[in-house]
């Protein structure tokens, strides 16, 4: 018993784990400094209106979903990653990868200007979170451990995107 919740612990902290920035510039994306520095502002009725209340957890409030269990994990098909969000274009399914960790992982985003990055001290750790651009919603943390061009991992929550198939018509609706 001991050891399967050692091995839980383990898998989920790879998501979450303490990593001191080591580049608080981070020159792409750009980091933002307030959650207040976006172009689109909704009031929280308005979000929860919007969101279901799985995604709002993760977007508005920060959360995340235990590993494993996200829809995107294990899934490869050809395809864009929109916003649940904003509603845009935000990552590739040529830049997505199994990092072995429980989310989806990318080691770029589709174009550097879709996602911001903040600097997230919260329980006890320093790490980068991964907002949506337009929005300032939370999708996930970035990590200096991903594969090559970029070394980054983009550990993302499956409730914070929308996958379109290639050829496929972007979202109208996060509903």
């Amino acid at each position: 018993m001991y050891l399967i919740a050692f091995a839980i612990s383990t898998l989920f902290s790879n998501c979450t784990q303490s990593q001191t920035p080591t580049n608080k510039k981070y020159p792409n994306p750009a980091v933002v400094a307030s959650y207040k520095d976006f172009p689109v502002q909704f009031t929280e009725a308005q979000w929860k209106q919007k969101l279901t209340p799985a995604e709002y957890n993760i977007l508005r409030n920060r959360g995340t979903e235990r590993p494993f269990t996200g829809k995107y994990d294990h899934f490869y098909k050809k395809g864009t990653y929109y916003s649940t969000a904003s509603l845009q274009p935000i990552f590739s399914s040529e830049t997505k990868f199994n990092s072995g960790t429980g989310w989806p992982s990318f080691y770029a985003p589709i174009n550097p200007n879709s996602v911001k990055l903040i600097l997230d001290n919260s329980d006890g750790m320093d790490r980068w979170e991964v907002v949506d651009a337009k929005t300032g919603s939370h999708i996930g943390h970035v990590f200096d451990d991903g594969p090559k061009p970029t070394g980054k991992r983009y550990c993302l929550d499956s409730d914070a995107l929308i996958f379109v198939p290639e050829g496929g018509k972007p979202p109208t609706s996060a509903k």
